[in-house]
């Protein structure tokens, strides 16, 4: 699946082009590793590679982090100081749904999977999602996790 290489520098596809589907408006986002071309201008992420990066931010955004905007983001951070439970599951999916939901339009959540490990005070989030318009099927994951 060629749509799924992310161009980000964690995949070293810097300077290859993404697919570009049917429609006209192509989603476009500044990559937030900053590398710059030889140019001197920055890199961006378009398409499928610019959806995902901004999903993962979402989620990692807590709630009155961006100003004006208090309810903007997944809010997962405060979930790390809550028991562990079978709840806490339930709640952070359905964060995660709302969060996506409500400030993504880009994308349409197809499934969202916990896996939390008690022992080592981590919770992995994988959301499974569509980009629409495009009809590729994407998973961002992500690793929350208390520093002691």
């Amino acid at each position: 699946m060629a749509a799924n290489r992310a161009l980000s520098a964690e995949d070293g596809f810097l300077s290859t082009r993404t697919l570009i589907g049917s429609r006209e408006t192509q989603f476009s986002d500044i990559d937030l590793t900053f590398k710059t071309k030889p140019n001197g201008d920055v890199y961006k992420k378009t398409e499928v590679a610019a959806v995902k990066q901004a999903v993962k931010n979402l989620l990692l955004t807590n709630h009155f982090e961006k100003p004006f905007r208090p309810y903007f983001g997944g809010n997962l951070n405060d979930i790390l100081f809550e028991l562990a439970s079978d709840e806490t599951d339930i709640t952070i999916q359905d964060d995660c749904k709302l969060a996506i939901e409500n400030y993504e339009p880009r994308a349409r959540v197809i499934d969202i999977i916990v896996n939390d490990n008690i022992d080592r005070n981590e919770v992995k989030v994988k959301v499974i999602f569509q980009v629409r318009n495009l009809n590729d099927i994407v998973e961002v994951e992500t690793t929350l996790s208390r520093l002691r």
